[in-house]
């Protein structure tokens, strides 16, 4: 149960804070504030300036934490997650998928990586440490978050549906009781076999399916019923 709801939490996020060994001030934790979006593994890719302090750090020592928040106005009572982590830049044949997906998620940074001096890494998970509550606080394996979509099939889903049915996230929205300010622009950015990832005005949100889903069918057919279930005002089942 613990390793499914620090899957979840992590589904969810795509900001947090990324803690590593200072150079600077040896023997001192640095902690800094990146987005995070998720690689077909499930493991977090973070986009770095090859001049920031973390870069400096992880690449003299690889160990590295990955801390993401609940939603709440408490945080001693939201769920958090700590991922312990080894960070990895992430390979040449690897990018053109990774850069497409993280670009989708935060296109204010698009092209960081050809015309900055940014790069890409991916902080492995290693161990999980989760926190859901007063006594609810564990260790946990990460647990598999492979997505079956990753890549081209990804991106065409993502595509159709932003352009042939956009009139239905907010419908989607509505369902799953995000609040969608007056006027905000409404984009799909992520479809995994547990969810999908809208962007609405400048936040991320995540709508889960009412059951996992693994090839592009069984994703169509899912949306179609949660569109239905929307129009009629009950939920999915």
């Amino acid at each position: 149960m613990v390793s499914v709801e620090a899957r979840q939490l992590l589904l969810q996020s795509y900001q947090g804070v990324l803690s590593t060994h200072s150079q600077y001030m040896a023997g001192y934790p640095f902690g800094s504030v990146v987005p995070f979006c998720l690689d077909g593994d499930g493991h977090a890719i973070v986009l770095i300036s090859d001049l920031a302090q973390h870069t400096k750090n992880v690449k003299a020592d690889a160990h590295c934490s990955l801390l993401v928040l609940g939603e709440g106005d408490d945080v001693q009572v939201a769920a958090r997650l700590t991922i312990m982590a080894d960070a990895q830049l992430v390979a040449s044949s690897e990018i053109n998928a990774i850069a497409q997906r993280y670009y989708r998620y935060f296109p204010q940074s698009c092209d960081f990586h050809r015309v900055h001096d940014f790069s890409f890494w991916r902080l492995r998970a290693v161990k999980y440490r989760y926190i859901g509550g007063f006594g609810r606080i564990h260790w946990a394996e990460p647990s598999a978050l492979a997505n079956p979509f990753f890549g081209d099939a990804e991106a065409d889903m993502v595509q159709h549906m932003n352009e042939d049915h956009a009139d239905a996230l907010p419908l989607y929205c509505q369902q799953a009781h995000v609040v969608v300010p007056e006027r905000a622009a409404l984009t799909m950015v992520g479809i995994d076999s547990e969810g999908f990832h809208v962007r609405v005005a400048d936040k991320i949100v995540y709508i889960t399916f009412p059951h996992t889903v693994h090839t592009a069918q069984q994703v169509r057919e899912v949306l179609v019923m949660m569109l239905k279930a929307a129009r009629a005002g009950v939920k999915a089942q």
